[in-house]
């Protein structure tokens, strides 16, 4: 028998019309926007299914976005495949996602993780337009060339840094804008097979997102938060943590920390878990999933 465990996607899998598929599917799914609207004070759907664009790509919006579309996902899922859902014995989530795992998990409610979310999204856009800043994803270097590629590009008093280490030959840098656009350059000269600018506001996962960390630290300290139900591995560590004030303080920590994702991922892998679903819009995760390990699979919610 499989062993099942789900993932969440992360910022930047977003698009417009991205939650049309689920909403339309069960209504279910179309009942957590309306929740969602009483949360957060206007039309999320709206915002998902027609944009514009802009609106949808800003951090304050985008985050709450995906966090709903993906726990809509879910519902999906529930309706079609309920055995999957109950069998379920592990999830993780990139960076935002790792909210929607916990929701999933049992860890907090759907209410306050959005209300977290969309205070996260807040103090992350505010850091980010206090300083110009960016992230990039680097193509097939490995990661000791990338550090070193970070320490060149860096000017003094610039912070750039690795951010996320999403699966083989695929990381991503964070910092201040110029520091970035060095950092390509220079990656490609490393024979790097493509530098992509992602489509986020600032440079998340490192020290410039520092002034979001005190709201959200105020924020998460009015939450209920549960021992999770199922195992939830978390971005900082790639290891799970049971105890809520453990959660509390790695999702505080998450803001301004390295994302490991290869790493989550080869820890369940290591536990045994041989079937993975990605809960949300896009194929990112998939995508990541093939290049980790090419032998185990990884489903969509809807194709």
């Amino acid at each position: 028998m499989s062993k099942i465990a789900f993932l969440f996607p992360g910022q930047g899998a977003q698009s417009v019309g991205m939650a049309a598929p689920f909403v339309d599917a069960v209504p279910q799914a179309r009942e957590l926007f309306e929740r969602a609207t009483r949360v957060l004070g206007y039309d999320l759907l709206s915002i998902c299914q027609d944009g514009p664009a802009e609106r949808l790509d800003s951090t304050e919006v985008s985050q709450p976005a995906l966090f709903v579309t993906s726990l809509a996902a879910l519902e999906v899922l529930r309706h079609k495949e309920p055995e999957a859902v109950l069998s379920c014995q592990a999830a993780a989530g990139l960076s935002l996602g790792e909210y929607s795992a916990l929701v999933f998990a049992g860890a907090m409610s759907f209410e306050d993780g959005l209300r977290v979310v969309q205070e996260r999204g807040r103090a992350m856009q505010a850091a980010a337009d206090a300083n110009p800043s960016g992230m990039v994803s680097v193509l097939g270097l490995e990661r000791q060339q990338v550090e070193q590629i970070c320490q060149q590009a860096r000017d003094a008093g610039q912070v750039l840094e690795v951010a996320n280490l999403l699966c083989p030959g695929n990381i991503a840098i964070s910092g201040h804008t110029d520091a970035c656009e060095r950092a390509a350059q220079l990656a490609m000269q490393a024979g790097a097979m493509k530098t992509v600018p992602l489509a986020v506001a600032g440079a998340f996962h490192t020290s410039l997102m520092a002034s979001a960390v005190e709201r959200l630290t105020q924020v998460l300290a009015n939450v209920a938060l549960r021992r999770p139900e199922i195992v939830v591995v978390s971005n900082v560590d790639a290891q799970p943590h049971p105890e809520p004030d453990e959660i509390r303080q790695l999702l505080i920590q998450q803001v301004c920390a390295r994302v490991y994702w290869e790493d989550s991922i080869r820890f369940l892998i290591a536990q045994g878990f041989d079937c993975f679903y990605e809960i949300g819009p896009g194929r990112v995760l998939r995508g990541l999933m093939k290049r980790t390990d090419r032998k185990i699979p990884c489903r969509g919610v809807v194709d």
